[in-house]
């Protein structure tokens, strides 16, 4: 007997477990049974498993039968024809959902060409089990399947158009290229999923060459003038959010101009941009410490006496400022009410980005580097036709990683520009290399996709052939601007008296053990007496019982709480978080006893 589990519950035993496998996908085919119900036979456990749980991960494929798939050419022309939909073919039992269950008994074969006798479903496509992401990857069966996925990930990450309607929206940290291109060479997903309607890059003419070392490990150079023309230039959005709150005894904040009363008055500079309702006008250009919005809020503590208190009167300043390390322009300013009925105050700040050096781009085959060097248009290497790359990329990106889908589109960006076409590079459906080759060679270009190339310095001819095309770049989100930080002095944190942690909050920069051994094998190991006391602190200790004593500021006095005056009381140097975890211990019942010695 086999036992059967339905959902991982035990529920009953069959004779012939093969025919009662068979007999549920037939009539899960004939529509008899729902489609959500998948089953295996573990022979090796001699049970069936039956899932039709939520949450499974399922892909369809076309049923096979007898080496022939069952959806024939008759089927195909009815689906141009509009007169069958998806969900006809899957309830006719022509398609079918398997999980990872069922799988594990099917035999899929990848096209037509491969079916056998044996074989149980087909792929409905080549690209079906890509993601869309993927798929947008041209040639990327000539990839290692590591880039291919490095290369879907990266282009989530690229600038783009997001969304058509961005002028009047208030999202946060928005991105956005300005003149972004359709791919020369694309796969048939660009057309499935309209990627013309918001396309991400843009066709850059790319030499593979070194120019003077600065295109080291991943690094890439750009052309100087194609920066200026407008490559890889891109708006950042923020906004900058400031509601008028309502707190218990019917205070309230107010927008506007503070007065020079009021808690907390900055100077006059800083509120130079407010109009008279105390909200900044659109254009206005912005730098850190500007104030966007003015706000007062009412003091934060009240007594019973404060209402017959002339000081009661006081509010304090609340206003919203530019972050630090951010500037811009004031693109949008937006006054509505929130669920409460409160006054809402949005500002939008614009920036406008060109790339730096350090800015991140990548190709669609996970060949990401950063901007070593903007190298002047007249420095830049140039072809005996003239042409000078936009980019120069490192040939030492390839031999490891195997991207032989980049080196493809290369030639193929270089076909789709001189013939005026676009190149289809779907994945395992793509147009030959040998007929792009050809192709190239009619055109009037070697048909290996070098090309004899000069110094743009000296005007000497390289000795080696320079392999060049065009290729779809795009520029990554993750720019200097964004992650520039530097402190000398600044907030710190209330409890452990340690600086605050993170850019926004102008936090500090941490140096670990491992920082501290490259300062030590640098010779400047004296330097981490500095580094190593942003929390430094003068605590008194009582030399009988070795706890922390006590001075009193107005007396003007040390006494020790256990032993009394009578003892010997001596200030030492010490970390604020190593005072903090002493009274820790002692709240633990937990005895820390400073035996101090003498250092002279």
């Amino acid at each position: 007997m086999t036992e059967v589990y339905l959902n991982g519950k035990y529920v009953g035993d069959v004779e012939n477990p093969q025919e009662f496998v068979d007999h549920i996908v037939t009539e899960r085919r004939k529509n008899v049974l729902t489609d959500n119900l998948n089953v295996l036979y573990n022979e090796k456990n001699n049970i069936i498993e039956i899932e039709s749980s939520k949450g499974r991960l399922r892909r369809p494929l076309i049923v096979v039968k007898d080496g022939k798939p069952l959806i024939t050419e008759k089927h195909i022309a009815q689906l141009e024809k509009e007169e069958l939909s998806w969900t006809d073919l899957v309830s006719q039992g022509l398609i079918e959902y398997l999980d990872a269950l069922e799988e594990e008994n099917a035999l899929v074969a990848f096209t037509e060409d491969d079916l056998t006798p044996e074989h149980t479903h087909m792929e409905v496509s080549t690209l079906s089990f890509l993601g869309v992401c993927a798929s947008l990857v041209p040639f990327s069966n000539h990839n290692q399947s590591a880039r291919v996925n490095a290369g879907a990930k990266n282009q989530k990450q690229a600038l783009g158009l997001y969304v058509a309607n961005y002028l009047i929206r208030m999202d946060m940290d928005v991105n956005l290229l300005q003149s972004p291109q359709v791919p020369l060479v694309r796969s048939a997903m660009h057309t499935i999923s309209e990627y013309g309607k918001h396309p991400s890059g843009q066709n850059l003419v790319v030499a593979i060459m070194s120019y003077k070392g600065y295109n080291m490990e991943d690094a890439i150079i750009l052309n100087k003038g194609s920066i200026e023309r407008g490559l890889g230039r891109s708006t950042y959005f923020r906004p900058s959010i400031a509601e008028e709150l309502r707190y218990s005894g019917g205070l309230i904040d107010e927008v506007g101009v503070p007065d020079k009363e009021v808690k907390g008055y900055k100077s006059e500079k800083d509120y130079r941009l407010l109009e008279g309702d105390g909200i900044i006008y659109p254009e206005a250009a912005i730098a850190e410490g500007d104030v966007l919005i003015g706000k007062t809020s009412p003091p934060r503590f009240l007594s019973s006496m404060d209402e017959y208190n002339l000081a009661s009167n006081l509010r304090r300043e609340s206003s919203l400022t530019v972050k630090h390390g951010e500037k811009g322009v004031t693109d949008m300013v937006l006054i509505t009410e929130n669920e409460e009925g409160n006054k809402l105050v949005q500002v939008r700040i614009r920036d406008l980005r060109t790339p730096e050096v350090g800015d991140k781009f990548t190709s669609r085959h996970g060949q990401k580097g950063v901007v070593g060097l903007i190298v002047n248009h007249t420095d830049m290497p140039f072809s005996a036709s003239g042409i000078v790359p936009d980019l120069i990329f490192s040939p030492h990106g390839i031999p490891t990683r195997m991207t032989i889908a980049h080196l493809l589109e290369l030639v193929s960006g270089k076909v789709a520009a001189l013939g005026g076409r676009y190149v289809d590079a779907t994945t395992f459906d793509s147009e030959k290399e040998s007929d792009i080759r050809n192709e190239l060679l009619t055109l009037g270009f070697r048909e290996n996709g070098t090309e004899t190339m000069y110094n743009g310095l000296t005007g000497e001819q390289f000795e080696a052939k320079i392999y060049v095309g065009n290729m779809y770049y795009l520029k990554l989100k993750h720019m200097v601007a964004n992650k520039l930080h530097s402190r000398a002095r600044g907030p710190i944190q209330l409890l452990t008296r340690q600086p605050t942690e993170g850019r926004a909050k102008e936090g500090g920069l941490r140096l670990g053990e491992m920082e501290k051994d490259t300062f030590v094998a640098h010779g400047a190991s004296l330097l981490l007496k500095e580094r190593f006391d942003a929390d430094k602190t003068v605590v008194p200790v009582c030399e009988e019982c070795g706890l922390i004593a006590i001075k009193d500021e107005y007396k003007n006095r040390h006494y020790c709480p256990v032993c009394g005056d009578d003892v010997e009381i001596t200030n030492i140097e010490l970390a604020y978080a190593f005072k903090l975890i002493l009274d820790e211990f002692k709240s633990l019942c937990v005895y820390p006893k400073l035996q101090l010695k003498s250092m002279y």
